[in-house]
């Protein structure tokens, strides 16, 4: 049972985040399920892979995030020839002292955007291996620690996009979600113009309305709060058979690993704050379940010939699989 203090920061959260989510909204139009799972990603202190044709508002739902945050960003444009130091920053002789001195990269802030991720080879890729799960760089065997919060949206096209690579597995685990984003009907088009347009000289981001909500500070403590929400051994057991089954499902040559339960409880429990409550039930697990798995998984041979999707087939494992009752 929540004490009355407990009760009170539980509300100051969700009251929070519903302001964060509405500073967005003023430069964000039409991408509520979007926004939202970054929102889940950034209160479970994780990564976001979104996937997505250029020009669908990724670089300024990152910025808008930022603005509201009141944090520092960064952006990296992946291209063929981009090199690992480019992203983690490198060693240079310093003409002055004659001793090495330590310029950062861009890595060195609170949220990055990798943008089109897939058009850089697997090294440059793989830079980002250490800087996402350690949260830390190493160059010249001295190890830098990066700010907190650190949150990490990296964009990718379409895989039969040309110029692009595959991501390798153990990058793809590293991201908490990955996130499809398509284009908006026409209503929510229309919107966007208008947004874009109205008093916009060029292409300059219509970030005009989005007021800072609050500070890093604020982020770390609902980051805490999100990681004391409680999860009932069912809701666990819940989360660890929707994993289990796509090891052996019809169409899927790999299944989830252990990453895809963690990340399935870690989602739960910042979509629970989100909503105000203290406990994961379990639609949070279910809701999630989609953008937690889908970049864990492979298609077989045949059902990539047979035009088949893994988001069909995760639909299927996830209604297969029966939920704990609340």
């Amino acid at each position: 049972m929540n004490t009355p203090n407990a009760d009170q920061a539980l509300a100051r959260a969700a009251e929070l985040m519903a302001q964060l989510r509405a500073a967005i909204a003023t430069a964000v139009v039409s991408q509520e399920a979007v926004v939202e799972q970054v929102l889940v990603a950034l209160l479970a202190s994780g990564h976001v892979l979104i996937e997505g044709v250029p020009g669908l508002g990724k670089t300024l739902l990152m910025r808008a995030l930022a603005q509201a945050l009141s944090v520092g960003h960064a952006r990296v444009q992946f291209t063929p020839d981009l090199m690992p130091s480019d992203i983690t920053g490198r060693a240079v002789l310093d003409t002055k002292t004659q001793e090495l001195r330590v310029v950062r990269g861009p890595v060195f802030t609170h949220i990055l955007l990798a943008d089109e991720i897939n058009r850089a080879p697997a090294k440059t890729q793989s830079a980002l291996l250490e800087v996402m799960q350690e949260g830390q760089v190493t160059i010249e065997g001295e190890t830098h620690v990066l700010p907190r919060p650190f949150l990490v949206l990296a964009t990718q096209n379409p895989i039969e996009t040309e110029g692009t690579y595959p991501l390798p597995e153990a990058q793809l685990d590293r991201f908490l979600l990955k996130v499809n984003i398509d284009y908006p009907d026409a209503a929510a088009e229309c919107a966007v113009t208008v947004r874009a347009t109205a008093g916009q000289p060029g292409d300059q981001l219509p970030l005009g309305d989005v007021r800072p909500c609050f500070d890093a500070r604020t982020v770390l403590a609902l980051q805490q709060l999100a990681a004391n929400q409680t999860v009932d051994a069912s809701v666990v057991d819940y989360a660890v058979r929707l994993a289990r089954a796509t090891r052996d499902w019809p169409g899927l040559a790999l299944g989830a690993g252990s990453r895809g339960p963690i990340a399935l409880v870690r989602a739960g429990r910042a979509s629970a704050l989100l909503q105000g409550r203290d406990f994961v039930v379990p639609d949070d697990i279910k809701r999630f379940a989609l953008a937690a798995l889908q970049h864990r998984v492979a298609l077989a041979p045949d059902a990539l010939m047979e035009g088949r999707r893994v988001t069909d087939l995760l639909r299927d494992v996830i209604d297969s699989v029966a939920a704990p009752r609340a």
